[in-house]
């Protein structure tokens, strides 16, 4: 084993030490030269300790090395070891400096530890010097470095002058919340003043006007209207949409007064998430604490809950998602469970920014602020958008109930152009970002460079006002220096501008030109023939450049070490950037300008490099290479049902987001596979097979959210459907949600027929288990029995083992009402015993309803299942388990001396902590600890001569099947002993 650097020095000061203190006592006397050095070093953040001088001497002796052995821990690179002060050796070496005239002696005399980065050190001389700047003029991190330096020298005795530290902890944390939108608008700004003053005017704030805003009528045919409006921003990639937004939030928040209350959430931030509305309530609350500080508690805790409920609710996700994995389940089950999903979902969503707004309105009223507008601002919104979307429709929710609480609140979206939903309860007003006036480009072209007015000019006139265009126009200019001539060719390459220039065909001609130049100037001639084919590729590794790039470009690329060569050379671009270990990919938006370029001289190289690419990556194992050979299929528009057929479970994770570089009808193919909501200029151009995939995908969601009415509309679209789409049994949800159940059972017979000609075996039993639950209802059990047994025989006959089960605890659910077969409950649990392990954990909650089940036919059921894939991860399991209990004790009061150590062992109270003062309360407390499927276990064993006690773990082992339903009903019916032992 080898001994790194690190390693040698540990060993040497282990040594060292024992050499120094042998084996006498360490005694706390600290002597006057070890306390000099700590005096000298307690200011800085690392020191090398060859070079830290004492005051007053003119070179550095070397003897901190012995005298600070022991007070210090050691880091940094190798050959230059950097060493630290223990916190509490420089806490008394602080307290023990005789004023802060020695603090300021001790820190100038070894000036040249410091780094040549800003950090704590410059912070304490400012502050030691009276120099230091106002905290609000302060960058976070200069803030963060005067935080660290006001914490060292509040030690220092007769130290003044020093700001609060808990005012500048909260300017820190205010500046924190800034510094997104700082970043996104670290160029000048320039133009949109009219699009500022709109969002001023929508918020109330004087200097506005708004004229500009308008009705999406698309959006609203209703025109209903609202002063509450919200607002979407949108327009084309690049415009600027989310640097508009930044722009102005700043200057309202810097510069308004007194201010107003706003929250920014930008789901490209990797811990929100567009699809968890719970998400953005946590961060709202997160962000309004940082503003109303006397009462960050209050929302801190109101976050701390949404984060609790964000878990809860991906589990609840996740079970309604196993439900629609199989047939037998998504037919019986999982539309009702989506429904129950989405419902509950929302409740507690709205509860919860109930509670937010209500903290807000209480923290507005001790600020003295009168009814401020408060700033609700969604950047990135772009996954959300489409129509049927639950997660729009829970998102209105949420805005719904704030603005019923605060009516002030406005709501600003940027996104894609405004898309309808159901949900909606007002018209949205639409600012649509077009390009920038001429001044304005003209600014910004300076702004980026251009320092030529007349260049700055000329190359506006040409490129338009499109902020892309512009920034490229800025980077081709400065490649070409000042010379005349070359800027003189740049500008005349440029096509003259015509009437209808801002076409976006016009926009991607000027690009593509200014993309040529800027890869002209690269001074490596074989580079600069890779970098634009390469484009096609998402990701480029020195194997690729020998494989699939080389000989489309014209290079000859004999070894691995040539290509490793042109790789080196290829990451020095600015128009690159790091994609893993020896792997680079395009910078996003010049990849994104560039793969919109036509052209057949082009088209034919690149078409050349993917079919390479195709080959290369089809040779590989794996599901990463399998999703990149996919990905270049279908970027070349290939048949989308031969690229399905080379589809891998898995290959989604590498393909989402991948429909943005597709045309319509590959795209359509990729949204259908990805389970995703569609565009409507995607749906228009998908394949019929792809669009019912995805119109299915959009009625699931309609109907989940109660939508109903807006579900038939969409099922009357593009009709005939093909034989085995799954709409066929949408529609016959749909009609039987609408009150028609006898049209609902006539459309499922038909589409049978076509189904069964068809030979679509897996369409024909989903649509077998929603006729047979359609008879059910209607009384017609003998039918119902009839096509669950044909059901089950079509899942063995699939070799569908999981959904032969499925059916077949259809037919005992049935046989328990009186009718079928009264043997199913023994079939069931032969056929769950049967089945591999691994294969019963992959379906928990048909595992589980399917134990809830049979446990009296088969005793050992229940544990196996609890060890298998344990009880529900649900809040109402503690209540199911806790009302079987309470209701066996009542019984059978012998039960408690058994049942107290089992339930004292499951659940510890937490240390200074209340103890649980009930059984409910004891069982939630085990679930938090992990503890209830032990639980649970050990109460199969109890000898309960009532049953009621492994009826209740049956009960709960039923939560999210059919069974949820007779769990709460019992859980209701104890609600009399409550809070009782």
């Amino acid at each position: 084993m080898s001994t790194g650097p690190s390693d040698l020095r540990e060993v040497f000061a282990a040594r060292l030490r024992r050499e120094l203190h042998g084996a006498e006592e360490h005694t706390p006397a600290v002597s006057d030269a070890r306390r000099a050095y700590r005096e000298a070093a307690c200011l800085l953040t690392r020191f090398d300790p060859q070079t830290l001088r004492l005051p007053g001497e003119a070179r550095p002796n070397g003897n901190a090395v012995l005298e600070l052995l022991d007070d210090c821990t050691s880091g940094g690179v190798e050959g230059a070891a950097l060493w630290s002060l223990k916190t509490d050796v420089r806490e008394a070496a602080l307290r023990g400096l005789a004023d802060p005239q020695a603090a300021r002696r001790a820190l100038e005399c070894n000036v040249d530890q410091l780094p040549d980065e800003p950090g704590p050190e410059q912070s304490c001389l400012a502050y030691l010097s009276g120099k230091a700047r106002p905290a609000r003029a302060q960058s976070a991190d200069e803030l963060a470095d005067s935080l660290q330096a006001v914490l060292w020298l509040t030690h220092v005795p007769g130290m003044t002058g020093l700001p609060d530290l808990e005012e500048l902890q909260h300017t820190l944390e205010r500046a924190r919340l800034l510094e997104p939108l700082e970043r996104l608008v670290q160029e000048s700004f320039t133009g949109r003043t009219r699009e500022l003053g709109e969002l001023r005017s929508l918020l109330g704030l004087p200097a506005g006007t708004a004229a500009g805003l308008r009705a999406e009528h698309t959006v609203d045919p209703g025109g209903r209207r609202s002063p509450g409006a919200p607002l979407i921003i949108y327009g084309p990639g690049g415009m600027g949409k989310s640097t508009l937004l930044a722009k102005f939030i700043l200057d309202s928040a810097q510069h308004s007064t007194p201010g107003f209350p706003f929250a920014y959430i930008d789901f490209e931030r990797p811990t929100l998430s567009v699809h968890e509305p719970i998400t953005l309530i946590v961060e709202v609350a997160r962000q309004l604490g940082v503003q109303y500080p006397s009462h960050r508690a209050e929302f801190d805790a109101l976050g701390d809950e949404g984060q609790q409920a964000a878990g809860s609710q991906r589990e609840g996700q996740e079970r309604v998602t196993q439900l629609h994995r199989l047939a037998t389940t998504r037919a019986v089950l999982g539309r009702s469970s989506s429904q129950e999903f989405q419902r509950a979902a929302t409740e507690r969503e709205t509860g919860l920014i109930r509670r937010i707004a209500d903290v807000l309105v209480r923290a507005l009223a001790g600020a003295g602020q009168q009814d401020p507008p408060f700033l609700l601002a969604l950047d990135s919104f772009e996954a959300a958008q489409y129509r049927g979307s639950p997660v729009l429709g829970r998102i209105w929710a949420i805005i719904n109930t704030w603005q019923a609480i605060y009516p002030p609140m406005r709501l600003v979206v940027s996104g894609r152009a405004p898309v309808g939903h159901p949900s909606q309860t007002m018209a949205p007003l639409g600012m649509e970002l077009r390009d920038l006036d001429p001044e304005a480009a003209v600014g910004l072209l300076e702004a980026c460079g251009v320092t030529d007015h007349g260049v700055a000019r000329a190359l506006a006139d040409r490129v338009g006002g499109h902020p892309l265009s512009l920034k490229l126009a800025a980077r081709a200019a400065a490649l070409a220096g000042g010379d005349t001539d070359r800027m003189g060719d740049l500008i005349s390459s440029l096509p003259a501008r015509r009437r209808h220039f801002f076409h976006r065909v016009d926009q991607m001609l000027v690009q593509g030109i200014l993309y040529d130049r800027i890869l002209n100037h690269i001074a490596h001639e074989e580079v600069r023939r890779l970098a634009h084919p390469g484009l096609v590729l998402r990701v480029i590794t020195p194997e690729i450049i020998k494989d699939v790039l080389a000989e489309p470009c014209g290079l000859r690329v004999e070894t691995m070490d040539d290509a490793r060569t042109l790789f080196h050379e290829l990451s020095r671009l600015d128009l690159v950037e790091p994609a893993g270990a020896e792997a680079l990919r395009h910078r996003p938006d010049v990849r994104a300008i560039m793969l919109r370029l036509t052209g057949t001289d082009r088209n034919a190289l690149t078409r050349d490099v993917e079919q390479r690419a195709i080959a290369y990556y089809a040779a590989r194992e794996g599901v990463e290479a399998r999703a990149e050979e996919i990905y270049h299929r279908l970027r070349l528009d290939e048949n989308p049902r031969a690229v399905e057929e080379r589809w891998l479970p898995g290959v989604e994770l590498f393909l989402t987001g991948a429909q943005e570089d597709m045309g319509p009808r590959a795209a359509g193919l990729l949204t259908a596979k990805l389970g995703l909501g569609a565009q409507d200029r995607v749906m228009a151009g998908a394949d019929q097979e792809d669009w019912e995939r995805i119109a299915a995908q959009v009625v699931e969601d309609l109907l989940a959210q109660g939508h109903t009415q807006n579900a038939v509309i969409k099922l009357g679209e593009r009709r005939p459907w093909t034989p085995c789409s799954p709409l066929h049994a949408l529609l016959a949800e749909t009609l039987n949600r609408l009150g028609r159940p006898d049209q609902a059972r006539e459309t499922v017979s038909k589409a049978l027929s076509g189904v069964e000609a068809a030979g679509c075996g897996e369409r024909r039993l989903e649509l077998l288990l929603l006729s047979a639950r359609l008879a059910e209802e209607a009384g017609d059990r003998e039918s119902a029995d009839r096509d669950l047994r044909v059901a089950e025989d079509i899942a063995v006959g699939l070799g569908q083992e999981l959904e032969a089960m499925g059916a077949l605890l259809a037919r005992t659910r049935l046989a328990a009402g009186g009718d079928g077969d009264d043997d199913a409950d023994g079939r069931l649990a032969q056929r769950l015993r049967r089945l591999p392990d691994a294969v019963l954990a992959d379906q928990p909650v048909l595992v589980r309803a399917v134990a809830s089940q049979i446990y009296t036919m088969d005793s050992h059921a229940l544990d196996h299942v609890l060890d298998l894939v344990g009880l529900p991860d649900d809040e109402e399991v503690p209540d199911i388990l806790g009302s079987a209990i309470r209701r066996a004790v009542r019984g059978e009061p012998g039960l408690m001396p058994v049942l107290m150590p089992l339930l004292g062992d499951a659940a510890v109270p937490p240390r200074g902590g209340t103890a649980p003062s009930s059984i409910t309360e004891i069982l939630r407390l085990a679930r938090e600890q992990g503890n209830l499927d032990q639980l649970a276990r050990r109460l199969l064993s109890v000898r309960d001569g009532s049953g009621l006690i492994v009826a209740g773990v049956a009960a709960a082992m039923g939560l999210g099947s059919a069974g949820r339903a007779r769990a709460r009903s019992g859980a209701r019916a104890d609600s009399d002993g409550r809070g009782t032992p």
